[in-house]
């Protein structure tokens, strides 16, 4: 069911970015790397959470997604990656993850380049967190486009023997109750039909407070990155596989 004040808040700043020609998703897109090879985080990234023993060897998790990963308009170790590998550092676990985001990515380009990103990595991921979708809203692509990219992008990961984790998104009510109603159920029916781990709708415990957000309306600001680490924390954790060491 959609919530009246997503409808508004992505609304409205659907009309703003698309007066800007999506400068608010795209302006620093040739910045950000394709293929991250290094952790997330810097060795101060963890910030204010403490630095405890980590155990077991370590969790490689690759953060694949446009401009809500790649931390847009926040500092280096603001950003999700980043303050996700924090969190699982402090509760005790040994994880690594690869900020694999580019602000403007559509699930297009994510296609384009998901194996590049894949075959650079020196290890095999434990987990890919697949986060993207919101940019074929901006852009007004068809649901159908969008479920084919992902289709392909799941078929590569399965393939490769990948563990996902879906970042699901939403919908606003005046893009009409048809394209509504198939985008809003493209991630739940990926999730079952590839029997990945799914986050329905990622956003969902920041989205109805504004100050959570920068002026844009779409990207969060650092407290919103830190609410949000909060609340998929424990989806995070479920969808590593267990530690056969």
């Amino acid at each position: 069911m959609q919530d009246r004040a997503w409808s508004k808040t992505l609304g409205l700043a659907l009309g703003a970015l698309a007066a800007m020609g999506l400068a608010a998703c795209s302006d620093n897109a040739a910045d950000a790397p394709a293929v991250p090879a290094e952790s997330a985080a810097s060795a101060d990234g963890g910030g204010d959470l403490p630095e405890i023993p980590v155990m077991g060897p370590e969790r490689r998790i690759i953060a694949f997604g446009d401009s809500l990963f790649a931390g847009y308009r926040l500092a280096e170790e603001e950003g999700y990656p980043e303050r996700l590998e924090a969190a699982l550092r402090a509760g005790g676990i040994n994880a690594r993850v690869v900020d694999a985001g580019v602000s403007g990515d559509t699930s297009a380009a994510g296609r384009q380049r998901l194996a590049f990103t894949l075959d650079a990595q020196d290890v095999k991921p434990d987990l890919f967190i697949l986060e993207l979708g919101g940019n074929d809203l901006l852009r007004g692509l068809s649901p159908a486009e969008t479920r084919a990219n992902f289709e392909a992008m799941l078929d590569d990961l399965k393939r490769r023997e990948i563990p996902v984790l879906l970042m699901g998104m939403r919908a606003p009510a005046n893009y009409g109750g048809e394209f509504q109603a198939q985008f809003d159920a493209l991630y739940g029916d990926l999730a079952r039909d590839y029997d990945v781990a799914l986050i329905p709708f990622w956003l969902e415990d920041i989205y109805r407070d504004p100050s959570l957000f920068q002026s844009d309306r779409i990207h969060p600001t650092a407290e919103g990155i830190e609410k949000l680490v909060a609340s998929t924390l424990d989806e995070v954790k479920n969808a590593l596989p267990e530690d056969e060491g």
